[in-house]
């Protein structure tokens, strides 16, 4: 793997991720973004802050929500964005990563948003290109938008972050927002549980300041939070699992086992959600979910991210 790049302490250009992110760094960023809520909830929801601007989204996977997000954030913010199809472009006819790089920084964009399939591929990018680099998630490395806005929506409902209990259940092994979250809620101070079974947690886990569980009842009990993360069973080489039926048996959320949380226990999920998977339809759609919130914090997580990196881009730092 790839050492990720330094990435958006006071003064830098680029969001990689969220190691290397003080304390400070997030509250101001979650700050930030808690002002653009209140811009994505107006009728006139356009700013002109980043008016003349380019922002180019590079997803070499496909990820609808995450893309629409950025998108959204980019135009609400006034700049000018274009979708690349890597699907239909020379990438696909052997142009390499750097080669991209390098043509995308002559056309002189503000800001590049980087999604791939290999861990580091977009910290390498950002060496390689003169303007503003977000990881929109790096294989199995980072995801650091989907923490911030998923700290948002905690902040919002429980009004801190520190001391709560919060169980990441699920397919830890494969997820960057696993890793992601954990790096964001140990800087702020929570207790972070992280609850799977034995063939879907990495190496490894215990030394990232989380109480490790292989029981989901022992794993929940009293947490303030509990975050299901999405079976990927397109990243799985071999079986990780007995089968969906059995999974979900013993680790998919239902309200059995989200008795054991706190009465007042968030349930989360960063989507797209395999129902019936690791989680029950009841609850996805219940009174605990704050599933759609999610979706709305992205927006307005993003939006912070982009005017933040792009002012200071204006500004001169590197």
């Amino acid at each position: 793997m790839i050492a990720p790049a330094q990435s958006l302490p006071t003064g830098r250009r680029h969001l990689i991720g969220i190691a290397g992110l003080s304390p400070q760094d997030i509250t101001e960023l979650l700050d930030l973004a808690e002002a653009e809520v209140a811009v994505s909830r107006q009728v006139e929801k356009k700013k002109s802050v980043l008016k003349g601007r380019t922002q180019i989204n590079l997803f070499f996977e496909a990820s609808t929500r995450t893309q629409a997000s950025f998108e959204l954030a980019g135009k609400r913010l006034g700049a000018d964005v274009m979708n690349m199809s890597v699907a239909s472009s020379s990438v696909k006819k052997g142009e390499t990563l750097i080669d991209t790089a390098m043509t995308l920084n002559a056309m002189r964009p503000d800001l590049l948003v980087v999604r791939h399939h290999s861990a580091g591929a977009v910290a390498l990018l950002a060496q390689k290109v003169a303007c503003s680099v977000v990881n929109a998630g790096d294989g199995a490395h980072e995801h650091p938008t989907q923490a911030l806005l998923d700290a948002l929506t905690i902040r919002r409902h429980k009004g801190r972050i520190a001391r709560l209990v919060v169980a990441i259940c699920g397919d830890v092994l494969h997820s960057r927002v696993a890793r992601s979250n954990i790096l964001l809620l140990n800087a702020l101070g929570a207790e972070v549980r992280v609850v799977a079974p034995s063939t879907l947690l990495p190496s490894g886990i215990d030394q990232m300041g989380v109480r490790v569980f292989r029981r989901m009842d022992e794993g929940l009990k009293g947490a303030d939070v509990v975050m299901m993360l999405r079976l990927q069973r397109e990243r799985m080489e071999g079986a990780f699992v007995p089968s969906v039926r059995e999974y979900f048996r013993y680790f998919g959320l239902d309200a059995a086992k989200l008795a054991h949380a706190k009465p007042d226990a968030l349930v989360m999920h960063p989507g797209p959600m395999n129902r019936g998977v690791e989680i029950a339809s009841e609850i996805a759609d219940g009174p605990a979910s704050v599933i759609e919130e999610q979706v709305e914090m992205g927006v307005a997580v993003r939006m912070a991210v982009i005017e933040h990196l792009i002012g200071l881009s204006a500004e001169g730092n590197t």
